[in-house]
Parts: C-alpha cells; structure tokens; sequence
C-alpha cells in the first residue's frame, strides 16, 4: 500500500495515536491535530475533516493559517505533482467542517444521554462530580456564568460557540450551559474541540488532549 503523502513511516502500537507530517511545516503530528485533504475527481481539492474519503491523503496542521499558506505557496499543486485547483475559501471551509463536527459530536453526547443542559440541571451535575467539562455558550451573561464556574470549580471550560449553535446541537431553540459527562465519549468531543480551537488560534491550558479551557469566538457552523 502506497504511504500516504506526509506520513510516518511504521506501523502504530495498539492504543497509539497515528501521527502524520505536515506538509507545509514538516513537523510530524498526532493526526488528531491535524487535517486531512484529498483531491477530488474534478482535480479540486476537498477536505476531508473525518479523514475517510478515498484517494491519497495531503495533511495540514489543523490552523488557519497553515491553510492559507498552503493555498497561497501552492502546496498543494507541489505535492499532488501536477495542477490542482484550491478553493478560495477553502479556510472557511475547514472551518465550518470542523465546527460541524464538533456539534455533531455534542448531539452524540445527547442522545447517549451523557449530557444535561440547564442551568439546574448542570448544577447538579457538578455537585455529582461526574462532569468531564462544561460548554459555555459564549454570549452567556456574565453573571451565570460566574455562578456556573463557582459551582465547578477546577471543572474546564470549552467556550466555542453561540447559544444558537449550542440548542440546535441538543435540539432546543437556546442553550447557555451543558454539563458532559465522563466517559470516552467526552473524550471523543473534546479532542475535536480542541482541533478546532487550535485551528481558530484559541489559548489553550492544555496539552496532549488533557482536559482544558477554552475560549473563542461565537458561531460558524
């Protein structure tokens, strides 16, 4: 089998997170912080945020400006060796898949019934010490906020996306504050924030998937 373009050599131990080589830095990368692309019938290139489409995978470290890079140097033309057209909002997007998949992964958690929303009902979680981290909805009023956070203190915060976003997510028209749950499926919805937190240069206190804070702007979905 052909190795993918900007991929390690070997195969990985069980449990081991695959790494792959970026191709505009050449720094080797858990995947999981990266983002895969292919090229797609009509010589276009499409990216590939699930990293299951067929064909030959270009990989990208998961920021924006990586992105832009890439489209501007014509990376991608370079390593597929021949012409390939690259969208012009191609940035835009990685960033809506990413976002996507992120709240697609919050809907996961709800129908798993490893999430409660609702001020009260996340309160009560937090005092059940069995929340994983808290997702915030970033036009939440101060006050609530504060109160949420004092109920769990120490317990991280992802703060991504809007309100709106948030309640379609768990099918509701509003939602300020989710509690998740532990378990692998925190997991699962944590590392794809923290990818798309990265990609929208968001601080993060954290590093190799520990539970973090996270903050950024409202939106894009």
């Amino acid at each position: 089998m052909q190795q993918e373009e900007g991929a390690e050599e070997g195969a990985c131990a069980p449990g081991e997170i695959s790494r792959r080589r970026c191709l505009v830095s050449g720094v080797s990368q858990p995947q999981t912080r990266l983002v895969r692309f292919v090229i797609g019938p009509e010589k276009q290139v499409v990216p590939d945020v699930d990293a299951k489409l067929p064909g030959r995978g270009f990989w990208l470290s998961a920021r924006r400006d990586v992105i832009e890079t890439a489209r501007a140097k014509k990376i991608f033309s370079k390593a597929a060796r021949g012409v390939v057209g690259v969208p012009e909002d191609l940035a835009e997007q990685v960033d809506g898949l990413l976002a996507r998949r992120v709240l697609s992964l919050v809907g996961l958690n709800r129908r798993a019934g490893a999430l409660v929303c609702g001020y009260e009902k996340v309160v009560a979680a937090l005092r059940s010490g069995y929340v994983a981290f808290l997702m915030e909805a970033t036009d939440a009023a101060v006050g609530g906020r504060e109160k949420i956070r004092h109920a769990g203190k120490n317990v991280p915060v992802v703060d991504l996306f809007g309100s709106a976003d948030l309640g379609a997510a768990v099918g509701r028209q509003d939602v300020v504050h989710v509690a998740i749950k532990t378990g692998r499926l925190a997991e699962r919805l944590l590392s794809e924030a923290g990818r798309l937190a990265c990609y929208r240069g968001v601080t993060t206190e954290y590093e190799d998937h520990s539970l973090p804070r996270m903050k950024g702007k409202a939106g894009a979905t």
